[in-house]
């Protein structure tokens, strides 16, 4: 049975044999995969056209609340996926991995999403007045790019491998052309059948390709983007497309890397313990088929041994077999073409002077392959560091010094991780800047976080994922990282009114008088720029000598004349927080209404000293605002806290909580 796509609002099915997709552990086909006769660059349009309209409709914090809504739909549905898993050769923990990560990452990115505005611009930094009377001024913003997000997927994590990818693209306002693996598309499609019933997706903002991609990357342009994940080889002729090189799309590449792991010359038994159980660990998930999986470890020459034995000591116990037999620790490998791949690499480890220190003694028909350790007491030879065994195998090498460990995991040519197993912060140190232009995480283990690790191999959604060189040199994940690689930066030039209307946040000189209080204004009624100038009040000596004894502040600027006189002062001042205690009675209504709690201040400035006897006035304006939940917002007040000659004292940025109005 041709397996379907889903494209232009359709299930479709591709023409011709297809490519089987088997049962690694029984060699049964399961489905086929073509896109034969299938609309690939007219799903490109549709994506553009009907998805991209669909998602701009709703903005940042409606899609964010969809995304939250999506993982509890899946989350109560997950079983099922966790029973087509087993056909993939994964064992339930590696479904755990796969599954329960994946939406984890649609998790994260809703609750990234209450930090987000709620249209579909996103500001950065703060305006620069581009004339001396601020009647021109320019500003970052981030916009959707108008495209769609090819997603090239492997094999290895059919359901976390698309929703990685999904959830900042579809939080970015920008719709989904997935393409999973051929290996594991089976389960793909259930997860975007899943995807797709929970009603909660709006037409076009998420389309499935099962099969090759044809000629599909001929209809992409500067609008549009391809994040792949695969071998290294793949990324690099793809990435001379010409939708690439001439035409401007985007390529961002997560390719397989040869990870190294340091046992630190400063590490102690519990750090050889501990990076043993994270080696071993590696080559048991997925049965080591992880992008981010340990392929070489180096440890000081006189404790190899033992870093060995004890990796050796925690695979051992572990069973080989059918992942729906009961007991079963690990399954076979995705496909007997992928067991190959893997034997050849292992051949030519071989052939480069490692030898086999420790093979599992588990079954080796059909995909299955047992755990292998190697050790290369010699570590110079080139292929140990360039050929990746994509399996369960580990090569284990000496180093003397620090300088020779950074040096051989260098070698490696780029990689997502590595992990350095040590207490010491010298030793830490050295190898951040040692490893740091060559790695995109680096993991340090050792007594005091072990516990708590997530682990070598485990991308976190608020991080970076990706690496240079080898690993691809791309960025996927990393929270508001990875939206910004969906979004297109642009510069904005335009009057502070025009400037304002266009972010939705405060620009300088657009400001308007309130007319009522704006703290008895309920969240939905406040408008950006509405500002309140309040009375004035002069500050007496008594102001600050109360001040000092409420808050047992008596720092000399505020109490000793005669040193106060040498200081950069050249007088007695108030309290900077006195200042904005003053501000806050200046601007704050006292009586019961909308404002509900201050929520935090951010970007203090004191820019000229108070003393006794100056005047204080402050202007209030809205600056921003975002919904927190169905009852309450956040709203953003610029505060400019300014003395009697006109001069600004205090700025700042206050927050407060205020109550949304009742449906």
């Amino acid at each position: 049975m041709i397996l379907e796509s889903y494209l232009l609002g359709e299930w479709r099915r591709g023409g011709g044999e297809g490519v089987p997709i088997r049962d690694p552990a029984t060699g049964e086909v399961l489905a086929r995969a073509s896109t034969e006769g299938l609309p690939l660059k007219e799903a490109v349009a549709y994506g553009r056209e009907v998805g991209g309209k669909a998602l701009l409709a709703l903005g940042f914090q409606e899609r964010g609340r969809r995304l939250r809504a999506l993982a509890q739909f899946l989350s109560e549905r997950k079983e099922e996926l966790y029973r087509l898993y087993l056909t993939t050769g994964g064992t339930r923990r590696d479904a755990w991995y796969d599954v329960d990560g994946g939406i984890g990452v649609l998790f994260t990115y809703a609750s990234l999403a209450r930090n987000l505005p709620e249209g579909n611009v996103l500001p950065e930094e703060e305006a620069l007045l581009l004339s001396k009377d601020g009647a021109f001024q320019g500003r970052h913003v981030l916009v959707p790019k108008g495209g769609v997000t090819l997603q090239v997927n492997a094999f290895n994590f059919p359901v976390w491998g698309l929703l990685e990818k999904f959830a900042p693209a579809f939080l970015a306002g920008v719709p989904t052309l997935a393409k999973p693996a051929t290996p594991t598309a089976h389960v793909a499609q259930v997860l975007v059948r899943l995807m797709l019933d929970s009603g909660l997706l709006p037409e076009g903002s998420l389309q499935l390709l099962v099969g090759g991609v044809g000629d599909l990357f001929e209809a992409l342009d500067h609008r549009d983007s391809v994040f792949f994940t695969g071998s290294r080889a793949t990324a690099e002729r793809l990435a001379r497309h010409p939708a690439f090189t001439e035409r401007g799309a985007l390529f961002n590449a997560e390719a397989d890397s040869i990870n190294p792991a340091i046992l630190g010359l400063r590490a102690g038994e519990e750090e050889l313990k501990r990076l043993a159980q994270e080696i071993a660990q590696e080559l048991a998930i997925k049965v080591g088929q992880r992008c981010t999986a340990i392929r070489r470890v180096f440890a000081p020459k006189e404790r190899l041994g033992a870093l060995l034995e004890a990796t050796r000591a925690h695979l051992e116990a572990l069973r080989l077999g059918d992942p729906r037999e009961e007991g079963v620790d690990l399954g076979p490998l995705a496909s007997l073409e992928q067991k190959e791949e893997v034997l050849r690499a292992v051949e030519g480890l071989l052939a480069a002077g490692a030898q086999v220190y420790w093979r599992h003694g588990g079954r080796e028909d059909g995909a299955f392959f047992p755990p292998l350790l190697l050790l290369a007491e010699d570590p110079a030879p080139e292929a140990l560091h360039t050929l990746e065994a994509f399996g369960p195998v580990a090569t284990f090498m000496p180093y003397g010094t620090p300088e020779e460990a950074a040096e051989l995991a260098r070698r490696g040519g780029g990689s997502l991780v590595a992990t350095v197993a040590t207490p010491d912060p010298e030793e830490a140190r050295f190898y951040l800047l040692a490893l740091g232009p060559h790695v995109g995480r680096l993991h340090f283990l050792n007594h005091r976080n072990a516990h708590a690790s997530t682990g070598h191999g485990s991308p976190l959604p608020r991080l970076l994922h990706g690496g240079p060189g080898r690993a691809g040199g791309g960025e996927e994940l990393g929270g508001v990282l990875s939206l910004k690689r969906h979004l297109r930066r642009l510069a904005l030039q335009a009057d502070p009114h025009l400037l304002q209307a266009l972010t939705g946040e405060y620009a300088k000189g657009a400001e308007r008088p309130a007319q009522v209080h704006p703290f008895r204004k309920p969240y939905e009624e406040l408008e950006i720029g509405e500002t309140l100038t309040t009375h004035r009040r002069t500050v007496t000596e008594a102001d600050i000598a109360l001040f000092s004894a409420l808050s047992w502040d008596h720092f000399y600027a505020h109490t000793d004349e005669i040193a106060a006189r040498e200081s950069l002062f050249g007088k007695r001042v108030a309290h900077g927080y006195f200042v904005l205690s003053a501000a806050a009675g200046l601007f704050v209504d006292p009586a019961p209404g909308p404002v509900l709690a201050n929520y935090g201040l951010e970007g203090l400035r004191f820019l000229e000293p108070v003393a006794a006897g100056d005047t204080l006035q402050a202007h209030l304006t809205v600056k921003a605002k975002r919904p927190r939940d169905e009852k309450t917002g956040v709203v953003e007040w610029a505060v400019e806290v300014k003395n009697g000659e006109g001069k600004t004292v205090a700025t700042y940025t206050l927050l407060t909580l205020v109550a949304r109005k009742v449906p």
